[in-house]
């Protein structure tokens, strides 16, 4: 095993995947001569030169246009949006033709694009740069949806995602760019649709996904010390989702949070629990409680960045209701 942060998790998976196959580029703003916004493309374009390695204009609409037409002639691009912000700027391409075109064609064309960036809050960028779009995207049939929170998932995932014949949505964040993590020397690749188990517990399901599960592990941290067992599963995957592990730990353990950094109106959150009361209602000794972000705008001062988010200290409180305690 080898420490990287996560950034560097995700370049050696699209460097490792464009050596194994010359159709893979990588193109997006800054991405080449600048090394990436957040240096998650560092040296690639030493490595591979200018035609795989390609800086774009500030134009997403365009250039996800372009990805959505190469891939339907053979190729398989990594889109990069210097954060998923701006792919609004693009959405057209993504929803409309990336997402729909295996369908509408019957098949003759498979998309395999890998659309990838930041997502949710990145501290004080202001209410247009601190938005999630999981739930937005996951709400598209065509579109698969990965949202790693540690460099060794984010490796395996990215290369299982490039290496997908449909359309992956690739959600990072910046500030996990610089989290270090251990991850194998050798090759390897993690199954898109399959959740972990980071933490087994025998109280209460903690389901969370990205960086805001960080705040599970510290919140779960100090209630072991007070006795109380959680179970914390990280999704990896929202769309498609591994329901039957949540269903599992579920029927173990009869309580359900969920911590998720979006708002919480159609919210992954929703998705899972009403997923959760249809097949396993009868096993719930408590209602379950959804953790997200405030449901306003995100805020630029740093006092009310701070209430708007989902902390530790809210998970605690969340535990506690739905023990009794």
């Amino acid at each position: 095993m080898k420490t990287l942060q996560f950034r560097q998790a995700v370049c050696e998976a699209m460097s490792e995947e464009m050596r194994r196959d010359e159709s893979i580029y990588l193109m997006g703003e800054e991405v080449a001569e600048y090394n990436g916004a957040y240096k998650a493309s560092k040296g690639m374009l030493d490595e591979f030169g200018p035609k795989r390695v390609i800086d774009t204009p500030i134009a997403e609409l365009g250039f996800s246009g372009i990805a959505v037409g190469s891939a339907m002639n053979g190729n398989r691009p990594i889109v990069e949006f210097m954060t998923f912000n701006f792919s609004l700027v693009g959405i057209d391409q993504i929803i409309n033709n990336a997402a729909k075109l295996r369908q509408m064609s019957g098949g003759q064309f498979n998309i395999p694009i890998v659309f990838r960036g930041p997502t949710a809050s990145g501290g004080q960028l202001g209410a247009t740069h601190s938005q999630a779009f999981e739930n937005w995207y996951a709400n598209c049939p065509g579109l698969k949806v990965v949202v790693p929170s540690n460099p060794y998932d984010a490796k395996g995932l990215l290369k299982s995602a490039i290496r997908d014949n449909d359309p992956v949505i690739f959600m990072e964040s910046e500030q996990m760019y610089g989290d270090k993590g251990e991850v194998p020397e050798g090759e390897y690749t993690i199954p898109l649709g399959v959740a972990d188990i980071k933490r087994e517990g025998k109280d209460v399901t903690i389901v969370s996904f990205g960086k805001i599960i960080k705040e599970a592990y510290t919140a779960a941290d100090t209630l072991e010390k007070e006795g109380i067992s959680c179970e914390i599963i990280d999704l990896r995957t929202v769309r498609p989702m591994d329901n039957q592990m949540i269903l599992n730990s579920v029927k173990k353990t009869n309580r359900l949070v969920i911590l998720e950094e979006a708002w919480p109106f159609g919210s992954v959150s929703s998705e899972i629990t009403y997923m959760v009361q249809e097949n396993a209602f009868d096993y719930l000794d408590a209602p379950i409680i959804r953790l997200t972000t405030a449901d306003t705008p995100a805020p630029y001062a740093p006092n009310l960045l701070q209430e708007w988010l989902p902390g530790s200290d809210d998970v605690i409180k969340a535990v506690k209701k739905v023990l009794n305690k």
